[in-house]
Formats: structure tokens, C-alpha cells, sequence
């Protein structure tokens, strides 16, 4: 990969919220400068994500760790394999009692990798969005070369979802796009807005009405140009704002408030 030309993070007047990252990747000693260094160029909140029974747990101590940090509870579609009733209570519990956990997520359907059983994944999917109905709490997806299945699985919960949710880090079809934003559900964009080879992504943002849109890095991952190939984090999120705006024909600064205003609509709508 050639070297791209570095930029210093612009820092806009209206604040961020990070919808969707993993804190509990960083090295702990890095967690501390990462959330100041975010805060810095204007990051109010960050949720962070849960993707296993290993780190539901985790994700819930981090969302004690700041006041700036919340996360969620679920369990991600490669991980499907490892659910059981005993984790169903514990997403359960854990988001019935704890007020710094405001989503089921991550869930959904990975057909891309197959790390587990497709019927697995989609009763996995089918459960914690149960959750979601029985909570009155938004949903976390992920979806990956699953469209048909995601689209079916979302219409038998049609109009049972009272908080919808968002479809994180969007790559999918235009289509489905369409579904789930008339369905009423936020896209999630990440640092893929940024990628040269992205016109399928840069294609969605464009059609998405702003109101309908949340920011994220999903940091570690999906770092944004100009700094692709480093590790990813909160702090990039000016840049995605930028693309994300550029593709809505919008200025940043208006973007990012319709951003923040859906992000709590979406998280926060209690605050």
C-alpha cells in the first residue's frame, strides 16, 4: 500500500458520538490516552461493543470505566455457536439492571467468513432480537454477504421492534439499504466511506436521508484514509464525518449534528 499523506484530525464545533467500537481491544495502558485523545477532537460518547460470552462481561466493567463510555450486550454472528440459554439470561440480566448498557448488539448474519452454522446464526439472531422486543431496546446488526436472510429474518419482526436500531458498518446492497430505512433503522458509516475501491458504500450514504444516519469507526478496524494502516480509533471520526457529508452534498458541520441528534435518538432517547 503506498503511503498516503497525513493530515491532523480536524476539529469541528459540533460534538460526536462513537456508535460503534471495541474498546476492550486496546491494550489497557493505550484505553486511557485513547478516550482523551477522542475527547479532544470532540467525541462526546463512545459505545462500545460486545460480541462474546467471553466479553459481555468486559464491555459492561468498560462502561463503568468513563463517564463518556456505554456499551452493549450480544453476541456476534461468528460467535453463534457458543450461545445457550445460560447466555441469553446473562444478555438478559445485564441489560435489564445496568443503565450504562443501551443496546442488543452485536447481532446478525455473517455468511462471508462462516464461522458458524447459517441455521445457527439465524436462530442466534432470531433470540437476541427477541431481546430487543421484550427490553424496548435497540438493536445492534452486522449483516455480511446475507442480505436475503437478514431482510427475512428483520421482516418477521416488523413493527415489534420499538427502538429499530442500526445496521452497522453498511456494505450491502442498495436494496437492502432501502428495506431496512424504510423500516426504519439507522445505517451505520465507518472508515469503508474512505476506501478508493468503496463507490458501492459511497453509493448507500448518498441515498440515505440524513436523518437516518449514525458515525463509527468499529476501532480497531476500518481505519480511515489518511491513516489507513494504522490501528483505528474514536479520534478518527472527523475524517469519517467529513466523507460521509461529501457524499450528502451537506456541510460537515451540518451533518454532524443531525449524527449526533440520531445517535440519542437511537442510544440515549432516556438521557
Amino acid at each position: 500500500m503506498s503511503k498516503q499523506p497525513k493530515r491532523d484530525i480536524p476539529r469541528f464545533d459540533t460534538p460526536i458520538v462513537e456508535t460503534h467500537c471495541h474498546l476492550d481491544y486496546l491494550d489497557a495502558e493505550a484505553l486511557d490516552a485513547t478516550l482523551a485523545r477522542s475527547e479532544e477532537v470532540g467525541v462526546e460518547k463512545i459505545v462500545t461493543i460486545a460480541v462474546s460470552p467471553g466479553n459481555l462481561d468486559t464491555v459492561r466493567a468498560l462502561a463503568q470505566h468513563s463517564p463518556r463510555v456505554w456499551g452493549t450486550q450480544g453476541i456476534h454472528p461468528h460467535e453463534a455457536e457458543h450461545y445457550s440459554d445460560e447466555v441469553d439470561a446473562r444478555i438478559r440480566s445485564a441489560l435489564s439492571s445496568d443503565a450504562r448498557l443501551v443496546a442488543v448488539g452485536e447481532i446478525g448474519l455473517d455468511y462471508y467468513y462462516d464461522h458458524a452454522d447459517r441455521a445457527v446464526q439465524r436462530e442466534v439472531f432470531e433470540r437476541q432480537l427477541q431481546i430487543a422486543v421484550d427490553l424496548e431496546l435497540p438493536v445492534v446488526i452486522h449483516t455480511r454477504e446475507a442480505d436475503d436472510d437478514t431482510r427475512a429474518i428483520l421482516a418477521n419482526f416488523s413493527g415489534r421492534l420499538p427502538r429499530h436500531g442500526v445496521i452497522h458498518s453498511f456494505t450491502s446492497s442498495l436494496a437492502l439499504a432501502q428495506y431496512c430505512l424504510g423500516e426504519g433503522f439507522m445505517l451505520g458509516f465507518n472508515g469503508i466511506a474512505t476506501f478508493k475501491a468503496a463507490d458501492n458504500v459511497r453509493e448507500v450514504i448518498a441515498a440515505t436521508p440524513p436523518q437516518q444516519a449514525v458515525l463509527e469507526t468499529d476501532a480497531p478496524y476500518l481505519t480511515p484514509v489518511p491513516y489507513r494502516g494504522r490501528p483505528n480509533a474514536p479520534f478518527y471520526l472527523p475524517f469519517i464525518a467529513e466523507q460521509v457529508a461529501s457524499c450528502m452534498g451537506m456541510p460537515v458541520e451540518a451533518l454532524l449534528a443531525q449524527a449526533y441528534a440520531n445517535s440519542h435518538a437511537l442510544f440515549f432517547a432516556e438521557d
